[in-house]
């Protein structure tokens, strides 16, 4: 009897506890979000998908920035290493380009003109916000149209007889866009390597 009644209470105890657990769960189940509950969730959705939006727009931003920029310099670094390098072999003209006795003839700020050691006629120039090359009538771009030159100045110092003449060029060029965009500023001087006799 006594084991009955165990076995009873147990089982009593049991089944008590199974409809309480059941009770709760099914009360916890048909129960509704509030309208407050939901824009809340929607709010805090929101903030967490336009922090992560922003990021990632920046993140894209800076990287075409940067990429600009390694073009930028890149392609200024060919610029100023090809003049040089010309301006650097250039000769004393002799009558070949009109401007004879002189090693360089500058006219204005933003052009350069010299014989190559060849015999050739080469003028560096800016025309509309491009720096071009003029190599016997032909003409070529140095820089790509992705970018616009604002400077471009030569100066010559010591372009007579017994004096080694040196070249310097300046240069401001920045990357066409609506956006920020990068911008360099660029100085070489340039000696040329013929003596000037």
């Amino acid at each position: 009897m006594i084991l009955d009644f165990r076995i009873l209470t147990l089982k009593h105890f049991l089944n008590f506890g199974l409809n309480t657990m059941l009770r709760c769960l099914n009360v916890k189940m048909n129960r509704a979000f509030t309208l407050v509950e939901i824009l809340v969730a929607i709010l805090i959705f929101s903030i967490i998908i336009g922090a992560a939006t922003g990021v990632f727009v920046s993140a894209i931003k800076l990287q075409r920035y940067n990429l600009t920029y390694q073009q930028l310099l890149g392609q200024t670094s060919y610029a100023v290493e090809y003049m040089s390098r010309a301006i650097r072999m250039a000769q004393k003209d002799d009558g070949t380009c009109g401007f004879s006795g002189k090693n360089y003839n500058v006219v204005g700020n933003g052009s350069i003109e010299f014989q190559t050691y060849h015999g050739q006629c080469w003028r560096f120039y800016l025309e509309s916000d491009q720096l071009k090359l003029n190599k016997n009538g032909t003409i070529y771009n140095l820089i790509s149209d992705d970018f616009k030159i604002n400077n471009f100045d030569i100066t010559v110092v010591g372009d007579m007889s017994g004096e080694q003449p040196k070249v310097t060029i300046y240069m401001e060029i920045e990357g066409k866009g609506i956006a920020p965009q990068p911008e360099v500023k660029i100085q070489t001087t340039v000696s040329q390597r013929n003596l000037n006799f």
